[in-house]
């Protein structure tokens, strides 16, 4: 009952921004089979779901038993928005293994296989590249429409209904599709440089590549805080998850996010007494006794933020092979930043590379949070949410660093 009337609340309550009521996911489905018995229209079930923040992960078993519960397109795209905010939260209780944590030495052991993995299977990977399909979630502006002619180096790649409208929640923007090559299993940024207007388009970019697998696990090796977290199913497997810690001094996590404005007066005014009215502010000034006068023209440059943050996360390693499956990071940024938020997760799966089958990333999610005014070191300022959810297919050998 209680539940019900939890349900019954949310679909009254006025849409907020973004950041709702927490909800788990087990009270998002019993919310949603109401609404389908209701046979709520699409807009109102919409409308209930953005108010939600899940405080628990929704796994991809979990969302394919949600989406035939959807109304239609825009409530299916509010699920999609669930998955991606809580894409690095941990799953219910329920769907967690009850097997007891291993003791010191199995820790080591599984640590041990997977420093192997990483230095002698994952970083000796071909070069290759795949094809990144990247769905755009976002909150308060509007983005300029693909219809302006306002394109970079990524094309439009079709993903079903256009869901899009101006709103103050987080709504599906767009998506592409462009090519990525990694080596050693590092992704690589492409050498033609993008000409997108970022920032003055009302979006951001993210400029720097994914966090490198061997990277981070070795600083979270070297900074000596990697610790045991919990068990978790992934494909139906438990994966021993520990988490991890890298200081400022000992991170090379490089990030570039494009771009925020800096506004530059460039006009000129001039301020006249009634005594000095007729010389700075001209023959139609001289009856008003005082007043200002000029060019007030102001210029905007548009700058990317750099840093090299510390930050900590999570590694999930099969126990026997010592593979890691999936990788955390979550940065660590001071809050007068123009950038809060950078959390990144990326799944690891079995790709074929020609005839060979190798381990490779299969799909990322990175939640961002960033003041697209540029002004977050003054008193008031607003922020974005903007979510990218990426799958990776078309794997082929070869790529810039082949021989």
């Amino acid at each position: 009952m209680n539940r019900l009337i939890l349900a019954v609340l949310l679909l009254v309550l006025p849409a907020p921004a973004w950041a709702g009521r927490k909800v788990t996911v087990a009270q998002l489905e019993e919310m949603l089979r109401s609404m389908q018995q209701e046979k709520r229209a699409d807009s109102d079930a919409a409308d209930a779901l953005k108010q939600l923040e899940l405080s628990e992960q929704l796994t991809r078993a979990s969302m394919a038993a949600l989406l035939p519960l959807a109304s239609g397109p825009y409530s299916t795209q509010q699920i999609y928005v669930l998955e991606a905010l809580g894409a690095s939260l941990a799953p219910p209780a329920s769907d967690l293994p009850s097997t007891p944590p291993p003791d010191a030495a199995m820790q080591k052991a599984v640590l041990t296989r997977a420093e192997a993995y990483v230095a002698r299977n994952y970083r000796q990977l071909p070069a290759f590249t795949a094809t990144r399909t990247t769905l755009r979630f976002q909150d308060n502006m509007e983005a300029v429409a693909a219809s302006s002619g306002v394109v970079g180096s990524a094309k439009e790649a079709s993903a079903g209904t256009a869901f899009s409208k101006p709103a103050s929640f987080i709504h599906y923007i767009n998506s592409s599709a462009s090519p990525v090559t990694f080596e050693h299993g590092a992704e690589k940024l492409p050498q033609e440089k993008d000409k997108t207007p970022w920032g003055a388009n009302r979006m951001i970019a993210l400029q720097s590549p994914d966090p490198d697998l061997e990277m981070v696990f070795r600083e979270a090796q070297q900074a000596g805080a990697i610790q045991w977290l919990r068990w978790e199913l992934i494909n139906g497997k438990a994966a021993a998850v520990f988490s991890f810690t890298v200081p400022r001094n000992q991170s090379k996590l490089e990030l570039k996010i494009c771009c925020f404005p800096k506004i530059i007066q460039t006009g000129v005014a001039r301020f006249y007494t009634s005594a000095t009215a007729r010389s700075l502010g001209g023959e139609d000034a001289s009856a008003g006794g005082g007043g200002v006068s000029g060019n007030y023209q102001t210029n905007t440059e548009w700058h990317d933020y750099k840093t090299t943050a510390p930050y900590h996360g999570e590694l999930f390693i099969d126990p026997e092979t010592g593979i890691v499956l999936r990788m955390i990071t979550r940065a660590e940024l001071k809050p007068g930043e123009v950038v809060h938020q950078v959390d990144t997760r990326i799944d690891y799966g079995p790709v074929k590379l020609g005839r060979t089958l190798v381990i490779a990333p299969v799909r990322t999610y990175v939640n961002t949070v960033v003041v697209p005014s540029g002004e977050s070191g003054s008193g008031i300022y607003t922020t974005r949410c903007t979510l990218f959810t990426s799958e990776f297919t078309e794997y082929q050998p070869g790529g810039a660093g082949a021989k």
